[in-house]
């Protein structure tokens, strides 16, 4: 069974004992954390939400809260004697999926 989420502005497809990354959340590692918005839910019969399934629910425990590797971005005026480095580093949350729950 799978399903699919939403998330951080982002769609996310998820199955049970799975690990995966999101944009950051609350909660410390070991916390429980609960998705409300499921798009599709996936397996035997599948529900479609218009635009989420009704009474559908993801559960899944906090594994741990990082940053990505930087990105660096360089900005070069050719002539001009200009330029600009900026770095940035995204935090994520690692999240491991225990349960798909529909009602």
């Amino acid at each position: 069974m799978y399903a699919i989420i939403k998330t951080g502005g982002k769609q996310i497809k998820v199955e049970e004992g799975k690990a995966i990354f999101v944009e950051k959340l609350e909660g410390e590692a070991g916390d429980s954390v609960t998705f409300g918005e499921v798009l599709f839910v996936g397996g035997d019969n599948a529900l479609v939400g218009t635009p989420t399934v009704e009474g559908a629910s993801v559960e899944a425990i906090i594994e741990k809260q990082g940053r990505a590797k930087k990105v660096t971005t360089f900005k070069y005026r050719r002539r001009k004697d200009s330029h600009t480095k900026r770095g940035h580093r995204q935090p994520y949350t690692k999240v491991t999926i225990n349960s798909i729950k529909t009602k």
